[in-house]
């Protein structure tokens, strides 16, 4: 009875195992939102961290988030650390490029929870009147990623959080651009 079971017990794991094996070694989370202001509106929104805080929808997850920042004030080289509770962990970003006003990328370190690295890029693209803001997150799954991912999809746990932040970053934006036009053109 007891070989029956160690053998029913390494079947099954040896099935975990290959079940793993067959998800896929990247992700990538992708939203976007046509924000009526131009690219130079919206770019150092994202381009300065100390703004994140009026946009970012992990901000007000926690109330006793503490922040510090290095670097610059924005752009390349800019640093990001945040600690805070069991909804935000820990973790810190850099910004790697930034190209006024076409694209930030970011460095993403997630340390807890789950320690994890991933490639953050925002896009500003002019888009009629306005600007077509575009958020991606990618990065690659290990091993331990990846039996998560049999169980929550990382665009399903992550995308609406992108659109919420897309949405305060359109809000802010555009009522920014409203204030810079003069009252007679309003």
């Amino acid at each position: 009875m007891l070989k029956k079971t160690g053998i029913a017990l390494a079947v099954l794991v040896a099935i975990a195992v290959a079940v793993i094996a067959t998800r896929p070694d990247s992700f990538r989370v992708e939203r976007s939102s046509l924000v009526a202001a131009p690219p130079a509106s919206v770019f150092p929104l994202v381009n300065d961290f100390h703004k994140w805080t009026a946009w970012s929808p992990w901000e007000k997850l926690d109330p006793n988030l503490k922040r510090s920042y290095e670097g610059p004030s924005e752009g390349a080289g800019a640093k990001y650390a945040w600690v805070g509770n069991s909804e935000v962990g820990e973790g810190r970003m850099t910004i790697v490029d930034s190209k006024a006003p076409g694209s930030i990328s970011i460095k993403l370190e997630f340390l807890k929870p789950f320690a994890s690295t991933s490639d953050t890029l925002f896009t500003f693209a002019p888009d009629g009147a306005g600007t077509r803001v575009t958020w991606t997150m990618s990065g690659r799954n290990n091993l331990m990623a990846k039996a998560f991912s049999v169980f929550m999809d990382m665009d399903k746990m992550v995308g609406p959080d992108f659109e919420k932040g897309l949405a305060a970053m359109k809000t802010l934006a555009e009522a920014d651009a409203a204030k810079a036009v003069p009252e007679e053109k309003r």
